[in-house]
């Protein structure tokens, strides 16, 4: 049986998420999406992703998708599903990945080698998930494997993302902060996004926003100044503590070797995409030199 350190596995799946998200960075999705009048910015994302769960309704795109306001996903569907099926999503979403990954990589890295053995020791990791309480990793697992080995390492880093995602998701809500908490707590974190830019993309108000803190600062978890206390960054790290001890087994799979060679080979394809990331995430999303 094979293990792998805590550290190597965290690493990995860090540079496996930026691979998948380079396609959230450019306007392909929007573009190929537009031809089926689909224009605003959030059906765009919430249609890619939620398409390989099929025509489900906002309460169930909610749930899965966690820190969402219900109001905003509730103007959107099921009225989008109307207009663009969630067949027609998935062939837009392909395309926007090939062009993407075209757009940021060598033409020669497409179809190299490190990008097929990438493919391959990706696809072998995902192997290891279990699809019980992963919603969004089991809807894509069924979805065909692309043939192109830049397409197919997009594939099973999409795979490994939505794994953690759904374990994360029980972790939060298992520490009680599921939904607004546990995304205002992220915020005030040292490895948090900045408030202003995910906010309204997630649909609260300010009142909303300013709730939650005053729930966090109740529990002892947030200062006056809406700062973590000690006690709250400790339970968020636990809970990403507890997120990786979740998200081990693909890892551990591959062993401390492979994932060593995976995080490398993810890591020369993420350096190549630095650019198409704001300079607000780029720490979220490029290692740092």
């Amino acid at each position: 049986m094979t293990t792998v350190s805590p550290g190597t596995a965290h690493r990995c799946q860090f540079h496996l998420n930026s691979y998948h998200s380079t396609v959230y960075f450019t306007p392909y999705l929007n573009k190929f999406l537009a031809e089926h009048g689909v224009s605003d910015d959030m059906a765009v994302y919430f249609a890619g992703r939620a398409a390989p769960l099929g025509a489900v309704g906002p309460g169930v795109i909610t749930a899965i998708f966690n820190g969402f306001a219900h109001g905003l996903v509730a103007e959107l569907f099921p009225g989008l599903w109307q207009q663009v099926a969630p067949s027609a999503v998935l062939e837009a979403r392909l395309r926007a990945v090939d062009a993407t990954l075209r757009q940021v990589l060598d033409e020669r890295e497409l179809d190299s080698p490190g990008m097929v053995r990438a493919a391959e020791l990706a696809l072998r990791a995902a192997e290891a998930c279990e699809r019980a309480d992963r919603p969004l990793f089991a809807a894509n697992a069924d979805l065909p494997v692309p043939d192109e080995p830049h397409l197919a390492f997009w594939h099973a880093t999409t795979l490994l993302r939505e794994y953690r995602g759904g374990g994360h998701f029980s972790v939060l809500s298992e520490a009680g902060l599921a939904g607004l908490d546990g995304l205002v707590s992220h915020c005030a974190s040292p490895q948090g996004m900045p408030r202003e830019f995910v906010m309204t993309k997630r649909g609260w108000t300010i009142d909303d926003w300013q709730a939650a803190e005053e729930r966090l600062r109740e529990r002892g978890l947030m200062d006056k100044a809406g700062a973590l206390t000690p006690k709250g960054l400790r339970l968020r790290e636990q809970v990403e503590e507890a997120t990786d001890r979740l998200d081990r087994a693909p890892y551990a799979r591959l062993g401390e070797r492979d994932a060593s060679e995976l995080t490398e080979l993810a890591r020369g394809f993420v350096a190549s995409a630095a650019a198409l990331f704001p300079p607000p995430l780029l720490d979220t999303f490029v290692e740092p030199d």
